[in-house]
């Protein structure tokens, strides 16, 4: 499993992809509607050449369908954003402080120190066995 930082980074990446996914739904599905009495709205004349090339920019959905697709896009954002701030909230050093976290670090330090001694003299322990089984093996003789 990937660190905190990386696994916050991931989502952070995700929720931006949510976000284009969102607009493009959005700009892609929506419906033509006038904002103002002045707007219009553009009808392009197209051959049926230009149809099969260029498909219709826009691709309206009901109001109903579109107004879920929306609702359902909105609940996964949320759902990211809260992700992500369960991350943030399991990192470290946001309660601890800077005094904390040292004292953190020389204790580890001191216990690796104390690991690798301890590493050290299995080796060697490891190696004066070694050395008493060749010569266990080398004083054996065959009958």
């Amino acid at each position: 499993m990937a660190d905190r930082l990386t696994q916050l980074q991931d989502a952070v990446d995700q929720l931006a992809n949510q976000f284009v996914a969102s607009l493009y739904y959005i700009n892609k599905h929506h419906e033509l509607q006038t904002l103002s009495a002045t707007d219009i709205v553009r009808q392009e004349k197209k051959s049926e050449d230009e149809k099969e090339q260029r498909p219709n920019e826009v691709d309206h959905y009901p109001p109903d369908v579109f107004a879920a697709g929306q609702k359902e896009l909105a609940q996964d954002l949320i759902v990211k954003e809260q992700q992500i701030e369960a991350l943030i909230s399991m990192l470290p050093g946001l309660e601890n402080s800077e005094k904390d976290q040292e004292d953190t670090i020389r204790q580890l330090e001191e216990e690796l120190k104390a690991a690798e001694a301890r590493r050290k003299e299995a080796v060697k322990e490891k190696e004066m066995v070694l050395a008493r089984l060749d010569r266990v093996i080398t004083s054996v003789k065959r009958p």
